[in-house]
């Protein structure tokens, strides 16, 4: 696994390990010492996935503390624009995003620490997309920012979100508790 920064320096684009043959493809996902070795501790908490229609729009999702968590996302099948929100107050970066397309054609995920929101748009006709998540879900403290509230242009005119997604606050009156 080769670990590249991105241009939020928490944020990392993970280029997965893939073998090709006859047969078909081999990926590791999820490679401790390598991410160790730069500096990620990432305790293996929980895991699932999504399948997301075309223009599909889920998130920005994140916990409060203290059951915030670390993610590893990645797509096995189609292609989606993966976005990370800074929400941790104190940070130079605060309200930037970054993005990055995620496919099983380019091999890469996302890591995205605590104090991030997390959501992506499915750029594809379908898309399966898996997170490994260093903490397990919590209703209460489950939360969200408004996925237009903060500047990010998704280029779509038309997207699918949930209501519970639309519901959420807009980055201006977020009171971030990172």
């Amino acid at each position: 696994m080769r670990i590249e920064d991105t241009s939020i320096s928490a944020v990392k684009l993970l280029h997965q390990f893939r073998a090709d043959d006859r047969r078909g493809s081999f990926v590791k996902t999820f490679h401790h010492s390598s991410l160790m070795a730069s500096g990620i501790d990432f305790d293996l908490r929980e895991s699932f996935y999504s399948v997301s229609n075309q223009h599909v729009i889920r998130g920005m999702h994140f916990h409060h503390p203290p059951f915030d968590h670390d993610k590893i996302v990645f797509c096995t099948d189609g292609k989606i624009l993966d976005v990370a929100l800074d929400l941790r107050k104190n940070s130079s970066t605060y309200g930037q995003s970054v993005s990055s397309q995620l496919s099983f054609e380019n091999n890469n995920a996302l890591y995205i620490p605590k104090g991030f929101a997390h959501g992506f748009l499915t750029l594809s006709e379908k898309a399966t997309t898996f997170y490994l998540v260093s903490g397990e879900y919590n209703q209460q403290a489950d939360d969200g920012i408004r996925y237009d509230s903060f500047g990010f242009d998704w280029k779509v005119a038309h997207p699918i979100v949930s209501d519970r997604d639309l519901a959420f606050s807009s980055l201006s009156t977020f009171n971030s508790p990172f």
